[in-house]
C-alpha cells in the first residue's frame, strides 16, 4: 500500500480520538508489531470468511504463525480451515519466482479446492522485493473466472490494528456491492413477518458466539446479509452494502467499514454488544429505533422482556453466591467495557479494567459504568504490577487472555480465559448463563483453599516449633 493510503486508515475520521488536536492512531513504531503485525491482524479479520480460499503469499513461517489463531468457527464449510501458501524460499526471492510462484499457487487452490474467490495475503519478503499481487490477482481472476482479492497488509506496515482497518478496507473495494441479496424466503413472507436485513461489523463468532443471538434475529425478521466475518460465506459479505443498518461489534478494528458503508450506500449504523443482559437488550433496540418499524419495535420489546425475565431466574442461585465477589479485567478493545456491563449484571464489583487496544470512546463507556470506581491499567502494566493490584484489591478472579494465565497462578488466584482462542461462548442470553457458570466454578473450585494452605511440612515444622 501506499504511504498515504495508510495515512488515511491511521487519520480514520469516525474515530472519536481524531476529534482531538492531536489525531490519528499511533503510527507505526519499531517493536510495534510484537503483539501481532499487520498480516496478522488483516488475516484474522478475513479468516473466519469460511468458503474462501486464504493464501499466504510469503514464507511458510508466516503461514504458520498466523493461521487459526482465533477461535471462529463455521456452521458449514471448513476450506478456512486449510493453510494455504506459496512458501517462498531463498531461491525464489533471488531468482525472482515469487509472482510466477503466486499465480500457479492461485491455480492450484482453485483446481483442487473450487473456492467461491481467493484471497491472497501480502507479507513482508514479497512486499520488499516488489512483488505485484495486485497484477497477478487480476490476471488470474481473468485467467479462471473466481474472484481473487489482493489484501496487501504486509507485515512492516505496522501492528495488528492497521492490519484488521486494511482488511476491512479491502472489502470495501473489493467484495461488498458486487452482488444483490438472494430474495426473502417463501416461508417468511407467508408468515406476514416483515423481513429487515441488517449486517454484523467486527463480530467474528468466536466459540460459535453468533449462534447464540442469532436466533433472536431470526424471531424478530431481521435477516444478517453478512457477518465481517464471522461464519461468512463470500456471497454474503458480497450483498452487505443493501443491509439496512449495521452493527459495529469491535470499533477499533473496522470502523473504516461502517464510515464507507454510511458513506456510499447511506447506511446508519451504531456501536453495540452482546455481551450482558443490559447491552444485549440495547443492541436489538438500536436495531429496532435505526428501522424505525413499530411492529419491530413492539416485537423487540416483547422478546427482551421475555428473554430477560427467563434469564433472570436461571442467573439468581449464581448472582447470590457471586454477588460482591471482586474482578480484576485485564483484556482490551471493545471487551474493556462490555465485559464489565456483563459483570455488573451479576452483583460483581470491577475493581480494575486494561484500556489495552480500547479507543477513546470505550474509555468513555467505561468511566460512565464504573463512575467514581475507575481505575484504568494500561498496556505497560508488567506481570509484578499485575499482582500487585490483585494483592492491594483483594481481587477475587482475574478475567484476562491466556498469556495471563500464568500470573494468576502465580498470585494463586482463579483466572477464567476471555480472548479469542477461548473454547466457550459468552454473548447473548444464552451465553450469560455459561459466563456465570464459568466465573462460579473458577472462584469456587476447592485447589485454591489447598494451594493457599501451607504446605504438609511447613505444617509439621510449625507443630514442632511449637513444642
Amino acid at each position: 500500500m501506499k504511504q498515504s493510503e495508510i495515512a488515511q486508515l491511521l487519520d480514520e475520521p469516525a474515530c472519536e480520538h481524531n476529534h482531538k488536536s492531536k489525531s490519528g492512531c499511533a503510527r507505526p513504531k519499531p517493536g510495534a508489531a510484537a503483539g501481532g503485525c499487520c498480516f496478522d491482524g488483516a488475516q484474522i479479520a478475513l479468516l473466519p470468511i469460511a468458503d474462501v480460499a486464504h493464501i499466504v503469499h510469503g514464507s511458510i513461517a508466516c503461514a504458520g504463525s498466523a493461521w487459526d489463531n482465533r477461535g471462529s468457527r463455521s456452521s458449514g464449510a471448513k476450506l478456512y480451515k486449510l493453510g494455504l501458501t506459496t512458501d517462498l524460499t531463498e531461491q525464489d526471492v533471488i531468482m525472482g519466482r515469487g509472482e510466477k510462484r503466486l499465480f500457479h499457487s492461485i491455480k492450484q487452490a482453485i483446481d483442487e479446492q473450487n473456492p467461491e474467490a481467493v484471497f491472497v495475503y501480502n507479507t513482508c519478503v514479497p512486499a520488499l522485493v516488489g512483488d505485484d499481487i495486485s497484477a497477478v490477482c487480476k490476471a488470474a481472476q481473468q485467467r479462471w473466472g473466481v474472484p481473487v482479492v489482493p489484501v496487501d497488509a504486509a507485515g512492516f506496515y505496522g501492528t495488528k490494528n492497521l492490519g484488521n482497518r486494511i482488511a476491512g478496507e479491502t472489502m470495501v473495494r473489493h467484495v461488498i456491492g458486487t452482488r444483490e441479496p438472494d430474495p426473502v424466503p417463501a416461508h417468511l413472507e407467508r408468515e406476514g413477518i416483515p423481513v429487515h436485513d441488517i449486517a454484523l461489523i467486527g463480530e467474528y463468532n468466536i466459540a460459535g458466539e453468533l449462534w447464540h443471538v442469532q436466533p433472536l434475529f431470526d424471531e424478530l425478521g431481521l435477516r444478517i446479509l453478512g457477518s465481517l466475518s464471522g461464519d461468512a460465506r463470500f456471497r454474503e459479505v458480497q450483498t452487505m452494502h443493501r443491509s439496512e443498518v449495521n452493527m459495529m461489534v469491535c470499533s477499533k478494528a473496522m470502523i473504516n467499514v461502517a464510515r464507507k458503508l454510511k458513506e456510499g450506500f447511506g447506511t446508519p449504523w451504531f456501536e453495540g454488544s452482546f455481551y450482558g443482559i443490559r447491552d444485549m437488550g440495547i443492541a436489538l433496540r438500536d436495531f429496532a429505533r435505526l428501522i424505525d418499524d413499530p411492529s419491530l419495535t413492539e416485537r423487540t420489546e416483547a422478546l427482551i422482556k421475555r428473554e430477560e425475565a427467563s434469564v433472570y431466574a436461571r442467573l439468581a442461585p449464581f448472582k447470590e453466591r457471586l454477588k460482591g465477589k471482586r474482578v480484576l479485567l485485564y483484556t482490551g478493545g471493545v471487551k474493556a467495557w462490555s465485559i464489565i456491563s456483563a459483570l455488573q449484571d451479576l452483583g460483581m464489583d470491577v475493581v480494575a479494567t486494561s484500556t489495552r487496544k480500547s479507543t477513546e470512546q470505550d474509555k468513555a463507556k467505561i468511566r460512565e459504568l464504573m463512575g467514581d470506581k475507575t481505575v484504568m491499567l494500561d498496556e505497560s502494566q508488567g506481570a509484578r504490577a499485575l499482582i500487585d493490584m490483585v494483592n492491594d484489591t483483594n481481587t477475587d478472579i482475574l478475567i484476562a487472555g491466556g498469556r495471563n494465565m500464568y500470573t494468576a497462578l502465580k498470585a494463586r488466584i482463579p483466572f477464567l480465559h476471555i480472548n479469542q482462542e477461548r473454547e466457550l461462548a459468552y454473548a447473548g442470553y444464552e451465553g450469560m448463563i455459561t459466563f456465570a457458570e464459568q466465573i462460579l466454578q473458577a472462584v469456587e473450585s476447592p485447589i485454591w483453599q489447598a494451594v493457599r494452605a501451607p504446605a504438609p511440612w511447613q505444617k509439621s515444622l510449625n507443630v514442632a516449633a511449637a513444642e
